[in-house]
């Protein structure tokens, strides 16, 4: 059975990520179509990239960037969820994918995101940086908007009509995720 990750890919606190990645599990996971996992980049503190490194936290900064790297060379394939912020994807998402090259490569990803325009242009980011890490991006993301699938821009409530996208990006990722494992 394919595994797929689900990436939380903000660590702002207060962050809407969390409720829509955990919609995006529960919706998964209600398939049985594959195994889903929520991966929690907060849980995964790295230190910015190329950043020199105090002695006294480079064992746990060296730990942490191994617990990554494993965690995410776990995965068949990836679904991310992403704020957009600033018309691009936020800097921690990015700098976590810039840890990663070999155990991204010849693997697909979906996106679930949202913002005012439901995230399209972080997702339009993000399919360039993971071009570059040998990722196949699939055509259909899930798009939630600030203005009408939170109440106060915080309190998540998506419309019914997500769960269309929802399945059509679940369909495609698998699809690509079976494919490419065979090349792996």
């Amino acid at each position: 059975m394919l595994k797929i990750g689900i990436v939380i890919g903000s660590v702002r606190q207060g962050r809407n990520a969390e409720a829509v990645a955990n919609w995006m599990y529960d919706f998964a996971t209600k398939r049985n179509d594959a195994e889903y996992e929520l991966v929690d980049l907060a849980k995964y503190p790295l230190p910015l990239l190329g950043a020199a490194i105090p002695e006294a936290q480079q064992k746990e900064a060296e730990a942490t960037m191994k617990a990554w790297s494993e965690k995410m060379a776990e995965f068949d394939g990836y679904i991310f969820v992403a704020p957009e912020y600033n018309h691009a994807v936020g800097g921690a998402l990015k700098n976590a994918l810039d840890y990663l090259n070999p155990e991204l490569n010849n693997k697909a990803a979906g996106f679930v995101g949202y913002g005012s325009l439901g995230g399209t242009r972080a997702h339009e980011n993000l399919r360039l940086i993971l071009g570059e890490l040998q990722v196949a991006d699939v055509r259909t993301a899930v798009t939630f908007s600030l203005m009408t699938d939170f109440e106060n821009m915080s309190v998540f409530k998506p419309a019914d009509y997500h769960a269309n996208n929802a399945n059509d990006m679940l369909d495609q990722l698998l699809k690509w995720s079976k494919a490419l494992k065979t090349i792996r």
